[in-house]
Order: C-alpha cells, then sequence, then structure tokens
C-alpha cells in the first residue's frame, strides 16, 4: 500500500474515523505508534512515520499507544487490499492459524505455494508473515492483559505463545514493559465473562443489522432484543471442539461493538473475534459504499451485509429457505438444532443449543434429517455439501478461492443461482454477489426477468450484495408481510 505522507497527516490532523486502521502512525520524538483518531495531541509533521498495519510500525521499532490502542482498530474487507490471497493469509494469521501451524500449511489453505504466499505477503503488508504473526500475538496478548483478570499463563496461550517465558521476553523487549506492570493498571473486574471491543469505520446502521438478524433468528441458538444480539456457538480450535455463547451490544460513542463471552472460551477468544468482525461486517467503508449507491443508501446509511460465524450454517439456512415462507424454514433450522446439536449449559437469553456443525450433518441419513421438515432431495443437498465441506473441497469462509468455491456449489445438485450467490454473500463476504433470480428483488424493482434485474444492477457494482440489503430491507418497510424475504 502506498501511503501519501501529507494526505496522511491530514487524516491525523482531523481524526478522520474513515481512515481508522487504513493505516498507522507512528511518532519519532515518542517511539510510539498510533491510529490517525487518536485523542493525544497531535504531533508535528517533521516526528510522523505513517505505516500500513501494526506489523510495519513495530518493526521499525514503534510501541503500541496505551490510550488509542491499535489492536482496536477496524479491519480491511475483501476489496481493500490489492491481492485477496495476502489478506486471506492475514485474515488467518489474526484468527490464530499460525498458532499451532505452520507456513506450508497456511499457503495450502489459501491455495498457493509457500513461496508465492511469502512474496506477495511482504510486498502487500511489507513485513513477513512471521512479522505480522508476532504483532497479533502481541496484541491479543495486551488486549487481554488490559480487557481482562486472566491469569499470566492463560494470556500467553490463548495469545498464542507457546510459553510465559517467551511471552514475557517478547513482550518486555517489543514494548518496554514488564506484562505484569499493564495487568496493574487494568481497569477490569473479575468476572465470569470477558467483553472485548471492536472497532467500525462510521456510519453503522446498528439497527439495520439488527432487523436482518432478528427477522432470521433460529429459536434457541440466537436472540435479538434489548438492543443486542446473543448466540451460541461451536467450533474447532486446535484439534479441540469448543462452544458456548457470544452477545453483542452497541457501544454507539465509540464507533465499535462490545462482544461478551464465556471465560470457558478463552483458548479461542482470536476465532471468535475474527468471525463476530464477518458477522457484522466490520471491515466495511460505508463512505465508499453508501456514495457509490446513491439515494439507495439514504434512508440507512453504514448499513452492512450481515456475515456470518459459520459458513456452512448459511448454506444450510440457503437450502432449507428454498420455496418456503422464512417462518416455516425458522421452524424446519430450530428443529435440527434441538435434534442434532447439543446443548450449551449455562447460556443467557434462553439460549439453549448449537447450531449442528458440519460434521453432524455429514453423518445424518437423509430420511432421518427429512424428519426435521424438509424434502429428501434438499436433506440430499445439506448431506452433500457438509461432505464436500468436511473433506475440505469446498471452504465456506470470506478467504476461499471464489471462482472455484462457486464452481463447486453450482455441481451439487439442488444448489442453483439463487443459493449460490447468498452462500457468496454472507459466507464467502463478496460484496458484489447479487442473487438477480430473487422474487422480491425482482418485485421491489419491477422486472419480470433475473436477466433484466441483473442488467440494471450493474449500476451498483462492485456493491451489489449491499444493494441487495438495502432492497430487502425498503420491500419489508413497505409491507406488514415480511415471509418470502430470504433467510
Amino acid at each position: 500500500m502506498h501511503l501519501d505522507p501529507n494526505a496522511c497527516y491530514q487524516a491525523v490532523l482531523s481524526r478522520d474515523r474513515r481512515f481508522d486502521g487504513w493505516f498507522f502512525v507512528g511518532v519519532s520524538s515518542t517511539g510510539i505508534y498510533c491510529r490517525p483518531v487518536c485523542a493525544v495531541r497531535t504531533p508535528k509533521a517533521e516526528n510522523c512515520r505513517f505505516f500500513p498495519n501494526a506489523a510495519a510500525a513495530e518493526r521499525a521499532g514503534f510501541r503500541p499507544c496505551l490510550r488509542c490502542r491499535p489492536e482496536l482498530a477496524p479491519g480491511h474487507g475483501l476489496l481493500d487490499a490489492s491481492s485477496r490471497l495476502a489478506q486471506a493469509a492475514a485474515t488467518l494469521i489474526e484468527e490464530g492459524f499460525l498458532n499451532d501451524a505452520s507456513l506450508a500449511a497456511l499457503a495450502d489453505r489459501v491455495g498457493v505455494t509457500s513461496r508465492h504466499l511469502r512474496r506477495i505477503f511482504e510486498a502487500e503488508f511489507s513485513v513477513s508473515m512471521i512479522e505480522f504473526a508476532q504483532t497479533q500475538r502481541l496484541l491479543m496478548a495486551k488486549r487481554l492483559l488490559t480487557d481482562t483478570h486472566l491469569p499470566m499463563t492463560q494470556v500467553a496461550l490463548a495469545a498464542g505463545f507457546g510459553s510465559v517465558r517467551r511471552f514475557n521476553d517478547l513482550f518486555h523487549s517489543r514494548y518496554g514493559l514488564n506484562p505484569l506492570r499493564l495487568r496493574k493498571a487494568t481497569a477490569a473486574r473479575r468476572s465470569d465473562t470477558m467483553t472485548f471491543e471492536l472497532g467500525y469505520r462510521p456510519p453503522f446502521s446498528w439497527s439495520g443489522v439488527l432487523d436482518f438478524l432478528a427477522h432470521r433468528r433460529i429459536d434457541g441458538v440466537e436472540y435479538v432484543g434489548n438492543d443486542m444480539y446473543a448466540r451460541t456457538l461451536v467450533f474447532q480450535h486446535s484439534g479441540r471442539c469448543l462452544s458456548g455463547w457470544v452477545s453483542v451490544a452497541h457501544a454507539a460513542n465509540r464507533h465499535a461493538i462490545n462482544v461478551t463471552v464465556p471465560a470457558s472460551v478463552t483458548s479461542g477468544i482470536a476465532q471468535i473475534l475474527g468471525r463476530m468482525r464477518r458477522v457484522f461486517d466490520l471491515g466495511c467503508r460505508p463512505d465508499l459504499v453508501d456514495s457509490h449507491l446513491g439515494g439507495l443508501a439514504a434512508e440507512s446509511p453504514g448499513m452492512r451485509v450481515p456475515g456470518a460465524f459459520d459458513g456452512f450454517e448459511i448454506a444450510v439456512r440457503a437450502i432449507v429457505g428454498q420455496q418456503i415462507s422464512v417462518a416455516n424454514a425458522r421452524n424446519v433450522l430450530a428443529r435440527m438444532a434441538g435434534r442434532f446439536g447439543t446443548q450449551v449449559e449455562g447460556a443467557p437469553f434462553g439460549l439453549v443449543n448449537v447450531f449442528p456443525p458440519v460434521d453432524a450433518f455429514a453423518a445424518i441419513a437423509a430420511d432421518v434429517l427429512q424428519e426435521t421438515g424438509i424434502t429428501r432431495a434438499r436433506a440430499e443437498t445439506i448431506i452433500a455439501v457438509a461432505k464436500e465441506v468436511l473433506a475440505g473441497r469446498i471452504v465456506l469462509e470470506p478467504l476461499a478461492p471464489l471462482d472455484d468455491t462457486l464452481a463447486a456449489l453450482r455441481r451439487i445438485r439442488g444448489i442453483g443461482e439463487w443459493t449460490v450467490q447468498y452462500i457468496a454473500m454472507r459466507s464467502l463476504g463478496w460484496p458484489n454477489a447479487f442473487p438477480q433470480d430473487d422474487a422480491v428483488l425482482k418485485k421491489q424493482l419491477g422486472f419480470a426477468k433475473g436477466s433484466s434485474l441483473r442488467q440494471h444492477a450493474g449500476r451498483w457494482e462492485p456493491w451489489r450484495a449491499y444493494a441487495a440489503v438495502h432492497l430487502w430491507r425498503q420491500y419489508a418497510a413497505g409491507r406488514a408481510d415480511h415471509s418470502f424475504i430470504p433467510l
């Protein structure tokens, strides 16, 4: 990324939140690096150096600011980086992939050779993957030291360090602080839960996102109410299956969301925070999206395309929701969770079961799955997708190769183009996905044919997924019956 020093300094002077997370400023007179929105007195221009990411600032010898906390800066969306492969690798590293896997495994996951990934990563981020991973571990440890009362051993392990000694040595050498000194200054209270802040670039249509999630919630798995969202969760971490719950509230005055989890999922916190960034589309640049969509976005500026905690779950939702009402589809999904998902103890808001993970669906016989209220054909389609995902032939995450993934989905019997595009929107996080055959979209815009709708939607590229969400919202606002807005 090329950074123009004059433009960057102007952003620092104005504390323009549109640039938060896009670059960091190192101040030579203090040895500290900050977010461009830091509230401290603006440094002189001649004392400023600008870096595309935190790792580059730390490699240059700067320490993170304890006031603006660079670890809280928003991330990047899929179209922000010149190389999607490099961004995919960065996302995996941020979520702790290299904590117990090799660079070769990371390259294999992304779909390129190790040599090629190293080259494009360094070209994109100006640091090696090892340096990038080291910075992410340190920033996660700093977050845990500041926001929790976890014992030092748990902090070190949750952040991805192999030992407390290694953690102490690196933290002291990089930041010039003993971790215990930072821990003594923390204001966090002892609790069975932990709350973490995730920043975004304003505006953010919190009510719009909550309405979207409320319309599609699965009873017993998700909760929307009291201006917040909560759900159960289950995921693999370091070869173990972790389950629990998460709740999310809006911290509008801080341009952030607050993510609360039970202490029992501490070891997987990097994964959870990464996935909640996807669910709430925190990498979005609303200034770019809204200006491009024009009047379509005027009623709900900052609307996001809600993503997925688990991409396979979105695929199941899309298949179940084909040509039936949302109410019926939600009932089917709740029955699936009740019958095949495990229970979560101590979850709040009436949350009971996790949505069944991919391995559970892969092991279910079609006639048994059919008993939840779907046709045999759809049961077979869900099982077929589950087996492809479990075998690694399909990856339903934003970092997956787009064209290959969509082609693999199209080859599965029972998956049409509407389902493919909906999965691309929410599982793959592809901002230009557009379900042109969607009945609501055609009705809202007055087109009888999907081809005509697609041609009309060309004006919204490369943000057609955001246009679809706005159109669904407009349709719902004008009608009492929301039955056939997609699940």
